[in-house]
């Protein structure tokens, strides 16, 4: 059985250090890793990204995250990403990662992911330039799921997990107001995740969403936002293949 801890959207600030750490040190009694989904900080500042980065430094088991919008609106990604790899979590976009979990070889493959909505409600690659940007950009996020989870797949894993911050089905936003179902999520991601197979979907972003979904394949979907799950972390469990 392998225990996987999650959570996302903790937006963490320079008054936020020591919040999530000390429930973060139970990890080892209970998980053997934890995923971060994406809207770790407020505004994305390298300041900010450096409390997040101390509250996960040197925890008892392996992290590994993708970043959210959040984490982009200062526009330095690259550099709350880096900050954060310097603290040891694996941080991923369009890539995958094998984490080694007493003796259990587990794949994560992650990507923030992006919006466009659902299947019969979504956008289309027609019009105007920014319209098609818009679209090709989700789909070019799915595209490096797809890839990632695919190459885990040859790499001998006990087991497979999806990481987004976007979520990649409706049934997760189940609370927040339909019309910014498009702003939330989008159908390309379940559809990479259903082509190419993964044992659990793990996202954030949806605040005042729910947490059980599941794709049209019938992969578990989790909307592991803390305002959703209201407590440091949730914890999944997955049989090995």
């Amino acid at each position: 059985m392998i225990r996987v801890a999650a959570v996302g959207d903790i937006h963490m600030g320079q008054e936020s250090q020591g919040v999530l750490r000390p429930a973060f040190d139970t990890l080892s009694d209970c998980a053997d890793l934890l995923l971060l989904a994406g809207d770790l900080t407020r505004h994305g500042t390298p300041e900010e990204a450096r409390v997040v980065a101390q509250e996960v430094r040197d925890l008892p088991v392996p992290v590994v995250a993708v970043l959210g919008n959040h984490d982009h609106h200062d526009e330095q990604p690259e550099k709350v990403a880096a900050l954060l790899e310097d603290a040891g979590v694996r941080v991923l976009e369009g890539e995958g990662t094998v984490v080694e979990c007493g003796g259990t070889r587990v794949g994560v493959a992650g990507t923030k992911g992006f919006g466009g909505g659902f299947v019969g409600r979504s956008a289309g690659e027609f019009g105007e330039p920014l319209m098609k940007e818009f679209v090709r950009y989700s789909r070019r996020c799915a595209d490096g799921l797809r890839s990632a989870l695919e190459e885990l797949g040859r790499q001998d894993c006990a087991a497979r997990v999806a990481l987004t911050h976007f979520s990649p089905v409706a049934d997760t936003l189940a609370g927040e107001p339909l019309e910014i179902y498009p702003f939330l999520g989008s159908y390309l991601l379940a559809e990479a995740i259903d082509t190419a197979g993964a044992d659990l979907s793990v996202h954030g972003h949806a605040h005042a969403g729910s947490e059980h979904g599941m794709t049209a394949g019938g992969v578990r979907v989790r909307n592991v936002a803390q305002p959703v799950i209201r407590r440091a972390f949730n914890v999944y469990h997955l049989h090995e293949n």
